[in-house]
């Protein structure tokens, strides 16, 4: 390379974006697939609008080989054609620097480009899976191009903000069915090869162009506006798509009414994909999913499958108004898209499923928000990402659960027809062009008339989120906020945080801006009335509307345990003060001693949010005690069993006429718990049900909600029966289609050492896709040692095959976070100091500090003077 070569190629390296002397307009770019020697070779005639002059064009592109000999510019104003006189590819910063002998005409003109590549199998940019058809393997070509992966495809200018039109052709097997974001314009067959044309896109950014090539049947649909819908998968398995179709095409209507504009595309395609680096992606008009999370089987699929499969539609088709019509300027701004659909999804569902109840069910997205924020190495909502290489990080519950919780509760704040209103206008004001966070605010402030960017600022600009403590000093509720970290220790930050609060009835109701470090109300002054009786609660944050917990001084707790207890408070109150409480006890805050007591007055719990948390929360503390205070195990169990008895004997073991979807979620889960406790009761009924089902799997003895809890019960039993448990499951999941993940996810309670290693090794097997194996890793108590050295012996192997970066740093996190001793994190912190890997550098960052958390929780638990006899007096309560 000569000198000035040099220096002209490397004034564009490690700049965070592509230099703006030339925008894309359109792109007419062509495809040919080998899915037999996984390559494809491409062209892309790409219309640039030169803004300023300029000898260079320098686009995105990696892992592609160019031929330099085919790049060409031709000015639309004078016809001109300029040869290239070299094309640099820098692989370091995956862009393509092109340089003309001559500067190019300010206007609009064609670059023309012949490019080659691999199909990788790393689930991004264009890649290939396999899939099984008339018992032979077969490869289709699938892309994944969120959040900067199409310049592995072709070369662009790969950012959300250089939106511009695709026109896409595709050359392909006859016999195979190509798709991609618009109809098929045109179809040409020649003798093996056909070439297919689609209909020129409007205009959309790089990431969410799509292509999938394969073997597929489809179940269709219209929307009473004539948009074709239809769920593409495997042949022989359409029956599957079916409740998903019917979900779309309802949703498509909700959405067009909510936002004040109809879908924008003349057609939806929806397709079932056997590997894929996230559960689903919103490519405009072509949306892949897992074929997990898409298809649903009446007979083998559970009702919380059912559920997963609306939220997951929903929350993809909310993308093709919020993403893909109005699409984030850059991606610092990806938590709009993520909160925006996941809060949205719920709206959906609750449309199309108003038995459900699902709004008490956000509550969860609401709280696994609050779990990682709760973490010194959070982030904030927005982050300032520089590169496109940095945004894989990003994709976490902070920028999809807290996102969503940041804005249910300023619709909370605002009311739901203010800011229904405000979306309507900020959809149609931006609709096919780009925006930034502030520009959802200024509208949603116009409209309202209320402080909305100075009030969300505080949210999205700073990581974390405050604990409000609450004292009552004679009728005076004093109020402080301040950071609220897992770890105990004190956190910098203020917030404005919206505090709603009732007294002793949900008919009276108050609401203020908490803007300073504390503030004093005088209750008489709120409410008209006291709170002198002993039994007058009171309740802050009102049904869990805002994104912060709640620490009531001793007496207020008191009387809130009361509350719950004679059932005065609502669903998403009870829910709140559990999980708070649960909290304050990990950060040392509160002692589990008092968190034990609150557990006890929902005995007589019986709706399914709150009693699957209780679960949740009585699953970890039973984790935490038994490397706290071993001694006092059973007893602890012993407790939450009684705690659950009076839901689980509610319920049975049957389907009984009239339960509802929630019933038919919560029994598998109460009896899930009750086999983990070791119940010896539930464990008998299920092996005598599991020989039923071994004999006869269609047996309606072991319906799909009950098999998880079944498969459960029996692994525990592993090490008492010998293989009686394990080798039956082993050939169940070689049978299974869509239940594999309830067998995966039950492996993990095994507690055989033996066993749990021939599991692990299974998980890393051929027989078990990475994106399924993850549900088997977080393995018990007993097995975490031996996790954790299978590891370190499996290390290189798991680190080059792991598939996505996303599905490895989940095996990290799954192995590593349960600890909790400091010891043991020196010894994570030691090995990965020679095993470091990019990926991996959040999750690590988080799990040691995880570690830390519990390491310090057990040690408070040891200094509790009056645990044993508290949980001794619980465990052997009657009433």
């Amino acid at each position: 390379m000569a000198e000035n070569e040099a220096t002209t190629y490397h004034q564009f390296k490690g700049k965070p974006r592509l230099p703006k002397f030339a925008v894309p307009k359109r792109y007419n770019l062509k495809l040919k697939p080998d899915l037999t020697g996984c390559k494809f070779s491409g062209a892309v005639e790409i219309t640039v609008d030169v803004v300023s002059a300029t000898k260079f064009l320098v686009l995105n592109a990696s892992e592609l080989s160019v031929d330099s000999k085919s790049v060409h510019f031709t000015s639309s104003f004078n016809k001109k054609v300029l040869e290239a006189v070299a094309v640099e590819m820098c692989e370091e910063d995956e862009i393509m620097v092109v340089e003309f002998g001559e500067s190019l005409p300010i206007g609009v003109g064609n670059l023309s480009v012949a490019f080659d590549g691999t199909l990788n199998d790393r689930l991004k940019g264009f890649y290939r899976c396999v899939y099984t058809h008339n018992k032979e393997k077969k490869n289709m070509a699938v892309t994944h191009f969120q959040p900067a992966n199409a310049r592995r495809c072709f070369p662009c200018w790969d950012d959300p903000a250089c939106k511009a039109t695709f026109k896409i052709t595709l050359e392909v097997p006859s016999e195979l069915v190509a798709l991609s974001n618009m109809p098929v314009l045109e179809e040409k067959v020649n003798g093996n090869l056909k070439t297919v044309s689609y209909q020129e896109s409007p205009i959309m950014s790089t990431y969410l162009v799509a292509v999938v090539v394969g073997l597929f049947d489809y179940v269709e649909d219209k929307t009473p506006d004539g948009v074709a819908v239809r769920v593409y998968c495997q042949v022989g398995e359409a029956d599957e798509g079916k409740f998903a179709l019917d979900v779309a095409v309802k949703t498509l209507s909700v959405y067009k009414e909510y936002f004040a504009v109809a879908y924008s595309l003349p057609k939806l395609d929806m397709i079932a994909i056997p590997d894929l680096a996230f559960g689903a992606m919103e490519n405009y008009g072509l949306v892949t999913y897992l074929e997990s999370t898409l298809l649903y089987d009446n007979k083998h699929s559970t009702a919380a499958k059912k559920q997963r499969v609306t939220t997951a539609v929903a929350h993809e088709l909310a993308h093709q108004w919020f993403g893909n019509l109005v699409t984030m300027e850059w991606w610092t701004h990806l938590w709009l898209n993520e909160g925006f659909a996941t809060w949205v999804s719920y709206l959906a569902a609750d449309d199309l499923f108003p038995e459900w109840k699902i709004w008490t069910q956000f509550i969860e997205e609401n709280t696994e928000g609050l779990r990682l924020d709760g973490l010194s190495e959070s982030h904030p909502i927005e982050v300032h990402i520089n590169h496109a290489g940095e945004v894989d990080e990003i994709f976490d519950s902070i920028t999809y659960k807290k996102g969503a919780a940041v804005i249910q509760m300023l619709q909370s704040y605002l009311g739901a027809e203010r800011f229904q209103r405000a979306l309507a206008s900020y959809i149609k004001q931006y609709a096919f062009s780009n925006a930034k966070t502030e520009d959802l605010w200024s509208v949603l402030q116009k409209e309202s008339g209320e402080p909305v960017g100075k009030l969300m600022n505080s949210w999205t600009k700073q990581k974390g989120y405050p604990v409000v403590s609450v004292k009552l000093k004679g009728q005076v509720l004093e109020f402080e906020q301040s950071r609220f970290l897992l770890g105990g220790s004190p956190g910098d930050g203020q917030w404005i945080v919206p505090i709603t609060l009732c007294c002793g009835s949900y008919d009276s109701r108050k609401s203020f801006l908490l803007q300073t470090k504390s503030e004093a109300h005088d209750i008489k002054e709120l409410f008209g009335g006291s709170v002198s009786k002993s039994n007058s609660w009171v309740k802050i944050n009102v049904d869990q509307a805002g994104f912060y917990r709640v620490k009531y001084d001793d007496d207020l707790l008191a009387r809130l345990r009361y509350a719950i207890e004679n059932k005065y408070l609502s669903t998403l109150d009870r829910y709140g003060i559990l999980d708070d409480s649960y909290a304050l006890s990990m950060a040392c805050q509160q002692s589990l001693t008092s968190l034990l007591e609150l557990m006890s007055a929902y005995k007589e719990e019986i709706n399914y949010t709150v009693l699957s948390n209780l679960i949740s929360i009585s699953s970890r503390v039973v984790s935490i005690a038994a490397d706290a205070v071993p001694q006092l195990l059973e007893n602890i169990k012993l407790f939450f069993i009684n705690l659950l008895q009076y839901s689980a004997e509610r319920l049975g073991w049957d389907p009984k006429p009239g339960d509802s979807h929630l019933d038919a979620m919560l029994r598998g889960k109460l009896l899930t718990a009750l086999a983990l406790f070791g119940h010896e009761e539930t464990h008998k009924e299920a092996g005598r049900r599991f020989n039923i089902f071994l004999d006869d799997r269609n047996t309606p003895i072991l319906p799909p909600d009950l098999r998880s809890a079944v498969y459960v019960a029996v692994l525990q039993n592993v090490d008492k029966s010998g293989r009686s448990g394990y080798d039956p499951l082993s050939r169940i999941y070689r049978e299974a289609a869509l239940t594999q993940t309830q067998i995966i996810a039950s492996l993990q309670v095994c507690r055989d050492p033996k066993t749990i290693l021939e599991i692990l090794n299974f998980l890393y097997s051929y027989e078990v896709q990475s994106k399924d194996a993850v549900f088997g890793l977080g393995v018990s108590r007993n097995g975490s040692e031996i996790a954790w050295k299978w590891l370190k012996d499996n290390w290189e192997l798991i680190s080059e095959t792991c598939g996505s970066e996303f599905l490895f740093s989940q095996f990290i996190g799954a192995v590593v976070s349960p600890f909790s001793s400091y010891e043991k994190a020196a010894e994570v912190e030691e090995f990965f100091t020679s095993h470091m890997k990019p990926c991996i550098a959040t999750t690590l960052k988080h799990s040691i500090e995880r570690i830390h958390i519990n390491a310090k929780w057990v040690q408070s638990i040891q200094n509790e003077k009056n645990l044993a006899d508290v949980v001794k007096e619980l465990a052997y309560r009657k009433s």
